[in-house]
């Protein structure tokens, strides 16, 4: 074959392989693309299983008794984080944007459940924990100066008599004596009391954090929050319970000092007067 040809074969051999590897490069680019995309797309959870009418709690910690943020209704769309086993029970970090919040909800409520974990401690402080170094605490508070509330900081000044001394003493221990006999509030901190409760039908009867808010002797607020979220508010008056904010049907028997209610056909509680009025109030009832 002549020189000539040779060569304008050549070139035209390596443009074929220039082109051949442009296209693999311009099929690779969108394959690639969607791999990148694929691992930045956050895991999405839709809220169900949801009683009618209820709610479901996003609390600051993967607790029944954990600070409520936000409250979600069936069908809103969340980002799963990622699931714990906490207790014996899975629990769930989501964020959500209407409304704007972020914390954990039980993973019961969720589908699909994320498979991934969500790390125990920040990353800041697992990053000093693998580097050997313990986080950083902060300096301890200096002890207070009681020199100069009693009469002796500066020596220049003129002193205080030793009966201005025991009068400031005497005023401090009036003002702890008057605190420390302050009543308690009438709203007791949810999870400070329990009562037996069961939510589906043939389920057991376990324990609910309460807490209650009275009206009167005769009149109060419970409200039950259940293990796995949400919550149930009985209303008592006359003594006597009185209704729920569910729409279901309301019913309850007496025996002794305990209320014995039902709302819908599986919700069950005990309550007795003690817990619904305190101790005086239940006595007063019960004369």
């Amino acid at each position: 074959m002549p020189l000539g040809i040779q060569s304008i074969c050549h070139g035209l051999t390596g443009r074929r392989i220039t082109l051949r590897k442009a296209l693999y490069a311009l099929i690779a680019v969108p394959l690639l693309l969607t791999a990148l995309h694929a691992e930045e797309a956050p895991f999405i959870s839709i809220v169900t299983g949801l009683a009618p009418d209820d709610l479901l709690n996003v609390r600051s910690e993967p607790s029944p008794i954990g600070k409520t943020e936000a409250r979600l209704a069936a069908g809103a769309s969340v980002r799963n984080l990622g699931c714990n086993d906490i207790g014996g029970r899975q629990w769930c970090k989501i964020e959500s944007d209407n409304p704007k919040a972020i914390g954990w909800t039980p993973a019961r409520y969720l589908l699909p459940v994320n498979p991934a974990t969500v790390p125990d401690q920040p990353a800041d402080a697992a990053a000093a924990t693998d580097a050997g170094e313990a986080p950083a605490q902060p300096p301890p508070a200096p002890p207070p100066d009681l020199t100069a509330r009693l009469g002796a900081a500066d020596p220049a000044a003129p002193e205080k008599s030793m009966k201005s001394a025991a009068v400031t003493a005497m005023l401090d221990a009036y003002g702890l004596a008057l605190a420390a006999a302050e009543p308690p509030p009438a709203a007791l901190v949810p999870g400070a009391i329990e009562i037996p409760c069961a939510r589906n039908v043939g389920q057991p009867m376990t324990l609910c954090a309460a807490s209650v808010v009275h009206k009167g002797s005769d009149k109060a607020d419970v409200t039950v929050t259940w293990p796995d979220g949400g919550t149930r508010v009985i209303s008592f008056d006359g003594g006597l319970p009185a209704g729920s904010d569910a729409d279901g049907d309301f019913r309850f028997t007496r025996e002794g000092s305990l209320s014995m209610i039902r709302v819908g056909i599986s919700e069950r509680f005990e309550i007795t007067d003690a817990v619904a009025f305190g101790l005086q109030g239940s006595r007063a009832i019960g004369q």
